[in-house]
């Protein structure tokens, strides 16, 4: 199922310098931890003068997707939407 969720979480990332990629790597969301396993999708849209960064990564138990935006200016966080594979 398919889930808007829209709220700010905390995000632990990193930077390497050797792909030139920033990536999540785990996700603090109602009072749980979900580490990142696999990154998807990755894009960015520009509005006045803030970019968003969208990650679509996977927990690394598999059985949850998320889609995450960066705010550049704000350096925030917000959990868009939540997955768990299964129809409504």
């Amino acid at each position: 199922m398919r889930e808007k969720i829209n709220e700010r979480v905390s995000v632990v990332s990193y930077y390497s310098a050797k792909r030139g990629v920033t990536m999540p790597y785990m996700i603090h969301w109602k009072n749980r931890e979900y580490h990142i396993g696999e990154l998807g999708l990755v894009h960015k849209y520009k509005d006045g003068d803030i970019y968003y960064h969208i990650f679509e990564v996977v927990d690394k138990d598999q059985g949850l997707s998320f889609r995450l935006n960066h705010n550049s200016k704000e350096l925030s966080w917000t959990l868009e939407v939540i997955t768990d594979g299964l129809p409504a």
